[in-house]
């Protein structure tokens, strides 16, 4: 883990340190001046990672990330939007969509079995009560006595609508519209307006955290680096001297 890489490396600078000065003669000299390059690069770039993350008083341009959160909620947009769903490849998911089935017929059939009819059952039982016959229907009963009706007109409706989502013209209909340049630009309109809404849910801290988890790790490695290069500076130092 990233915090295990960068406290090893700082502990065994620091102990490169200690050593130096406890070792007599020339071998402490060249021992204390690895551990203190060793030590001077981790902590230097732990810092540097650090301040990426968090505000560090007296540091100007430490906890970058979420001082510019905003900016990089644009940039996340823009790169979701450009990279993923452009209009030119949408119109193009459109007519691969299209062409893979151009010999199929598009099946309607589960959103229909699963499309509440309820409410148009309920408007034509609304518009005969307000007809000039619903004083004649209120006398056998009025909108309890077409209630048993319920049942029979959605069977019905539900099947008159298969029949025109799977009829030939409706089928060429839907398959015209799909490669209507209009629908691409709606649909990348609509996207866009999803995305933006997920994103204005980021907050700071969710952005901090994301990046972190996404780059901490890998940049761990630079207090590694940086303490092993540090480290060896400081022994080409000590031995030079």
């Amino acid at each position: 883990m990233q915090v295990g890489k960068s406290l090893a490396t700082t502990l065994i600078a620091f102990a490169l340190v200690l050593a130096g000065w406890l070792i007599p003669a020339r071998v402490g000299e060249i021992v204390l001046s690895t551990g203190l390059f060793a030590l001077a690069g981790s902590v230097t770039n732990w810092l540097a990672v650090h301040m990426l993350f968090e505000k560090v008083p007296g540091l100007y341009g430490s906890g970058i990330i979420p001082a510019r959160f905003e900016e990089f909620r644009g940039a996340l947009q823009h790169l979701i939007m450009d990279e993923f769903f452009s209009r030119e490849r949408i119109e193009r998911f459109a007519e691969d969509l299209f062409t893979e089935r151009a010999d199929k017929r598009l099946d309607f059939s589960e959103v229909i079995e699963h499309t509440d009819l309820s409410p148009a059952f309920d408007s034509l039982v609304s518009t005969i009560l307000n007809s000039s016959i619903g004083s004649v229907l209120s006398m056998v009963g009025g909108k309890s006595a077409l209630e048993r009706l319920r049942k029979p007109f959605i069977k019905k409706l539900r099947q008159a609508l298969d029949k025109i989502a799977h009829s030939e013209s409706f089928q060429r209909s839907i398959r015209d519209k799909m490669h209507d340049p209009a629908l691409a630009q709606t649909l990348h309109q609509q996207v866009s307006q999803i995305v933006a809404s997920r994103l204005q849910e980021l907050t700071p801290e969710r952005v901090k955290t994301i990046v972190q988890t996404m780059i901490r790790e890998h940049l761990g490695w630079l207090v590694v680096w940086g303490g092993v290069f540090g480290g060896l500076f400081g022994l080409i130092t000590g031995l030079l001297q």
